[in-house]
């Protein structure tokens, strides 16, 4: 998935002004901040968001995201809000050998097994802290936004296997090979984070409650259903092509 590098711009992402369209181009509405203190790259809203005391409704320790006791949490809360889930086809790749049904003198369909093993690759989010395997990363933090859709993904494994062995024929003067596509799902959504308002003390002047938003994409295999204890198979579609010789 191709990702996109956000310049360094200082803006402000508002909640009511993000907006997600399908495929890997994201377009964000954009506006100028009047004060200072709300402008945020999003690598720095997803730092705030990784480093949150509640993510995703649960309440977090500082160990969660590799800190230490004296580091503190950088926002009162993050959650993702999905906006849009769907399923598509990916690109479909050449995954056997030819088979040729070419000698001159044959007569009769040629049978021959077709096997192949296809590793489909894990999604990755738009940001360093949504890649797949990062430690305390918030990767892993996507996971229950996929539990409530049918083709759920394991987002603990870095790759899916699709595979099959058949027995087909192959028709005298035809040369066949198997093609493979596999199933892709799409989450769309937004990293929403919130510091709350302070109503400040003696040493401390009050500040009010803050928001700040960053987009997301994540993509990866739909996994078919499997028996307990075995990891799940990449879904997708098999075809025979047939050519002359």
């Amino acid at each position: 998935m191709a990702k996109r590098r956000f310049k360094n711009k200082k803006v402000r992402y508002l909640a009511i002004g993000a907006s997600l369209v399908t495929g890997t181009t994201v377009v964000t509405v954009l506006l100028p901040s009047a004060n200072a203190a709300d402008e945020e790259t999003p690598e720095r809203i997803m730092r705030m968001c990784e480093r949150a005391s509640v993510l995703n409704g649960k309440q977090q320790s500082v160990s969660d995201f590799g800190g230490a006791f004296a580091d503190g949490f950088e926002s009162d809360n993050c959650d993702f809000v999905e906006t849009k889930f769907e399923t598509f086809d990916g690109p479909t790749e050449k995954v056997t050998v030819d088979f040729p049904n070419c000698e001159p003198n044959a007569t009769e369909p040629s049978k021959v097994t077709t096997e192949f093993s296809k590793s489909v690759g894990q999604g990755q989010g738009l940001y360093t802290v949504t890649q797949q395997g990062a430690l305390g990363g918030l990767f892993g933090a996507l996971g229950g936004s996929w539990v409530k859709h049918k083709a759920t993904l394991d987002m603990t494994i870095n790759s899916a296997t699709a595979s099959e062995s058949e027995t087909r024929e192959v028709p005298v003067g035809k040369v066949m090979h198997v093609t493979f596509t596999p199933k892709i799902q799409r989450m769309t959504g937004e990293w929403r984070v919130r510091i709350d308002a302070d109503p400040g003390s003696f040493a401390v002047n009050p500040s009010p409650e803050k928001n700040f938003v960053a987009p997301e994409v994540v993509e990866g295999p739909v996994i078919l259903e499997s028996a307990a204890g075995t990891p799940g198979l990449a879904d997708g579609t098999t075809k025979v092509v047939l050519e002359d010789c």
